[in-house]
């Protein structure tokens, strides 16, 4: 199990990592978010979460998601594509059944607000019009809270694979960031939506991520991480 210090460090390293990518692309709500807007092939994206700060280091917005796209062989899922999933439609809808942060989210607020929960919620990869429809309310709800939360990204466009640079990332800085198997480091608030969720992974982590979070992570991603940050321009 790696050590408690040196986990420290390298959060705070990946904090000021993620402060170059911040001030290189900017930070975005994926409510003012579309297609048109310049967006690289492929990349790792990182939310946070409005009240959700650092306890440790300079109390900056710590990341509540970390995640990727097209990591399956033949995959041509873009950037904005996956991130349009989460986002939902421009009128509020959306579909849980296709993005797990959507799904999570779902759950959490439908713990938080029951007259908001519906049945069938998170069920099968399908629903008929009807389930939909009474899943409408939960949907726009969801769009509302992840369209507010902002976020920036790490440009990189290597080829679909488990076996990417992008997943490699993706995982690490998950196991890195998560609290489920470490003593906590920059917990998530009393009021954090997440406290809600159904799924445990979430609660024991502090990430809107279920999986990954019970790795431990390779002290030698960061060079990597760096590495991919400077290679961008």
């Amino acid at each position: 199990m790696n050590n408690p210090d040196n986990r420290l460090a390298a959060v705070n390293s990946f904090y000021e990592l993620l402060e170059v990518l911040k001030h290189r692309n900017g930070v975005r709500h994926l409510c003012e978010c579309h297609g048109r807007m310049p967006w690289p092939q492929r990349g790792v994206y990182f939310f946070f979460e409005e009240g959700e700060s650092r306890s440790t280091g300079g109390g900056e917005s710590r990341v509540v998601r970390v995640g990727t796209h097209a990591v399956s062989s033949g995959s041509s899922t873009t950037l904005w594509q996956r991130l349009s999933q989460h986002r939902g439609s421009s009128s509020l809808g959306g579909n849980h059944r296709g993005s797990i942060f959507r799904l999570l989210v779902g759950q959490a607020l439908a713990a938080r607000y029951p007259a908001l929960a519906t049945a069938a919620w998170g069920r099968g990869q399908s629903a008929p019009k009807n389930i939909r429809e009474a899943e409408q309310e939960l949907e726009m709800e969801v769009s509302r809270h992840i369209g507010a939360m902002p976020f920036t990204w790490l440009a990189l466009d290597d080829a679909p694979s488990k076996t990417s640079q992008r997943a490699y990332i993706e995982r690490n800085c998950i196991a890195l960031l998560s609290n489920a198997r470490h003593e906590s480091l920059d917990p998530p608030s009393r009021m954090w939506l997440g406290n809600h969720c159904l799924h445990p992974d979430v609660r024991r982590s502090g990430l809107w991520n279920c999986r990954h979070v019970d790795e431990e992570y390779d002290p030698g991603f960061l060079g990597e991480f760096e590495r991919q940050v400077g290679n961008r321009s």
